[in-house]
């Protein structure tokens, strides 16, 4: 009888494990998402400001396992999980397993901040960063037709969070107001719009070199964003956005990427839990389960090297994942490899020509950076139809400084909400 492996979320992690196991005969796969694609999040910002359509950077279940002999997708979101009766229960039916492989990711963080969680907008999905797009372009809509009634400060895009994602949507969003929006309403003066970057530590890109943090902000800088170090957000009601030391700031556009959270599932004891991830072992495996692993994001892995768990980023999420389905697929746990993190570098792009690569022996900026930055990201992209119609994105953006992929589709009881 084949052994049934029930893998929950199909991010990096999840479709790693995913991938080893595929056409082993002895296996019975089953991969669960509450989404049927998996999505690069790397690019969500480039959806969000409508350099990319969400298709170019998704790829579904079904079709990733479309020849698979032994993996089956089913469409469904975990409730909880009974590992005495080795069963999870999902909002549709109950699944057996024998081992489980929990890879459900992260969410944003708002520490606390119901105001903020409710009004502004988080970006961990493809969803969310649709609407993102969505209510930007919705912004300036409403605001050429009502502009005699809006102020100028409404449509502030205000991004809180000095990270790889927040540097990216700030410089993102600055071209975009500087080459794009003024072509696409040629009667509005976009001089007056800000963006801003409100970040609670003193540098942006806080995890990454000296260098690197420097040569953001100098370029985000010369791209006219406004960035507010050591600043905290103490909340927003949807119109105005109140920083700690008593400030308000106008906008009906905040962006939330200032933190994640994991997705913890109920059913496990608390005592393997800890700062809202699960605690593993070396080989991944959930502290006080003998058949419970988990990977990626949600997955703590406490060492010499990282106290507090690996960081939870896509490269150990791709690591981790590999490695516990090579070990899967071992016959005895004797022979089973730990996991050990080989950081590969971390680099991030702020606008054209200007971007920043930290790796392990050389850190640089400028041209040559944000050239490998684009070609990295485009060898990871799955599909090879997904690379050619990013790659065309690309190249007609680089010449054009433009885009034709503003499209807004929401529901007509949304567009009338927006204000």
């Amino acid at each position: 009888m084949r052994e049934k492996i029930v893998i929950i979320g199909g991010g990096f992690a999840g479709l790693n494990v995913a991938r080893q196991l595929n056409n082993k005969k002895e296996y019975e796969v089953i991969v669960i998402d509450k989404a049927n694609h998996h999505a690069f999040q790397p690019l969500f910002y480039q959806v969000a400001s409508g350099r990319l359509e969400p298709s170019n950077i998704s790829f579904p279940y079904r079709k990733v396992f479309q020849k698979s002999k032994n993996i089956q997708f089913r469409m469904t979101e975990v409730e909880q999980i009974l590992p005495q009766e080795n069963k999870i229960v999902t909002s549709d039916c109950d699944f057996y397993y024998d081992k489980l492989v929990i890879a459900s990711g992260c969410k944003s963080n708002f520490y606390g901040n119901a105001l903020m969680e409710k009004y502004s907008f988080g970006m961990k999905n493809t969803e969310e960063a649709v609407n993102i797009r969505n209510h930007v372009l919705m912004t300036f809509e409403k605001m050429i037709l009502l502009k005699e009634e809006s102020e100028p400060g409404d449509w502030n895009i205000v991004i809180v969070g000095g990270g790889p994602t927040g540097v990216e949507l700030a410089g993102s969003f600055a071209e975009m107001r500087d080459h794009v929006l003024p072509r696409d309403y040629p009667k509005m003066d976009f001089s007056a719009l800000k963006i801003i970057l409100i970040n609670g530590g003193n540098k942006t890109l806080a995890a990454m070199s000296e260098n690197a943090q420097e040569k953001s902000e100098l370029y985000l800088k010369e791209m006219g964003v406004t960035i507010m170090n050591d600043t905290r957000v103490e909340g927003y009601d949807g119109k105005v956005i109140t920083l700690g030391d008593g400030t308000r700031i106008p906008s009906t556009n905040v962006i939330w990427a200032a933190g994640v959270t994991g997705n913890i599932i109920p059913g496990l004891s608390e005592k393997s839990i800890e700062r809202n991830r699960f605690l593993v072992d070396e080989y991944c495996k959930v502290e006080g389960y003998s058949n419970i692993y988990a990977v990626g994001d949600i997955a703590c892995m406490k060492s010499e090297e990282y106290p507090h768990g690996h960081p939870q980023l896509a490269g150990v999420a791709n690591q981790q994942g590999n490695l516990l389905g090579k070990n899967l697929l071992r016959k005895h746990i004797s022979t089973w490899k730990k996991f050990n993190y080989l950081d590969k570098g971390t680099m991030a792009t702020i606008g054209k020509y200007k971007a920043v690569v930290d790796l392990p022996f050389w850190k640089f900026s400028g041209y040559f950076a944000w050239y490998c930055w684009m070609f990295l990201h485009l060898m990871l992209i799955l599909s090879v139809r997904n690379k050619l119609a990013i790659f065309m994105n690309w190249t007609w953006a680089f010449f054009n400084k433009d885009s034709s992929l503003r499209l807004i589709i929401v529901p007509r009881s949304y567009r009338k909400n927006i204000k």
